[in-house]
């Protein structure tokens, strides 16, 4: 279980959001802290503490006006500490390699394999053949959703305000900055599917992420029970309470990162104290 930090950046600076909140229209979002440090300032910061494995998400589309300035402080932070850090964000086959060229160790795909509400094979194999297996991250962010199957009084649902057909209750993915869903569940057979074209997981529990207001436990318990890859899980920690059931719902294999609520962004946990948690299963906090 480690501690994978996060660089978040949308329209040129430093943020933490309300994932739920984004827009590109007016490339809005609900803001929980904007940082007067640019990105290379994390970066080092996290080089200087040993912490590898952490993420860069640009939160901007492409044809965002502020693309150019979000990537270009991203790309600043991956020279600053060269195999030390995921990039995330419109990533495709044909910009893959730049980003593992500025010295990102992986890039973190989600839109470009999944199309139309389902897993785009043909993406998934031109983005292993660009930049290879062990470079790819699939973010499965995702959102909980009910049975759509029936309605709550037990009638039948409007297909026609479905966007897909009937489904069961589960964690489905969602893509293009967390604003369209897809019919892909989160299940163990999915996973296994998937593992067999990246590196690593990276997933973000929507309905909380900025929130603060606690953990997806069913989804880490879900993570936890297949764990046959490295995952990173991202929403609601708010204390090492959190924490604790993290390592113990994932069974010690689920990596977590924090945003809103660290010191570095705002919040109350201190950055230093969750180095030394991870540390020691003793740490008193």
């Amino acid at each position: 279980m480690e501690f994978r930090p996060c660089i978040d950046i949308h329209n040129g600076a430093v943020k933490q959001i309300v994932g739920s909140s984004l827009r590109d229209t007016n490339n809005e979002a609900v803001e929980n802290y904007v940082s007067e440090q640019d990105a290379v300032f994390y970066a080092e910061l996290y080089k200087k503490d040993g912490i590898k494995g952490g993420h860069i998400i640009l939160l901007n589309a492409v044809d965002s006006e502020y693309y150019e300035a979000t990537k270009k402080q991203a790309i600043a932070a991956l020279r600053a500490y060269p195999g030390g850090l995921q990039a995330g964000g419109g990533i495709t086959a044909e910009n893959a390699p730049e980003f593992i060229r500025s010295g990102a160790s992986h890039v973190i795909v989600t839109s470009y394999v999944f199309k139309d509400g389902k897993i785009d094979y043909e993406n998934l194999r031109k983005l292993v053949n660009a930049v290879g297996k062990e470079h790819i991250v699939l973010d499965l962010s995702c959102r909980y959703f009910k049975d759509t199957s029936q309605s709550v009084c037990g009638a039948q649902e409007n297909l026609f305000m479905l966007p897909y057909p009937p489904r069961g209750e589960g964690y489905y993915i969602v893509t293009n900055r967390w604003q369209a869903e897809t019919e892909e569940r989160i299940t163990p057979e999915l996973l296994d599917k998937l593992s067999m074209h990246c590196d690593e997981f990276l997933i973000h529990a929507i309905d909380v992420e900025g929130k603060q207001s606690g953990i997806e436990k069913p989804l880490i318990a879900l993570l936890g029970e297949w764990g046959r890859i490295p995952v990173t899980y991202a929403g609601g920690i708010s204390c090492f309470e959190d924490l604790e059931q993290i390592r113990k719902l994932g069974k010690g294999k689920i990596n977590f990162t924090i945003g809103s609520a660290l010191d570095l962004f705002g919040g109350k946990i201190k950055y230093r104290n969750v180095l030394k948690w991870t540390k020691s299963e003793n740490y008193d906090y």
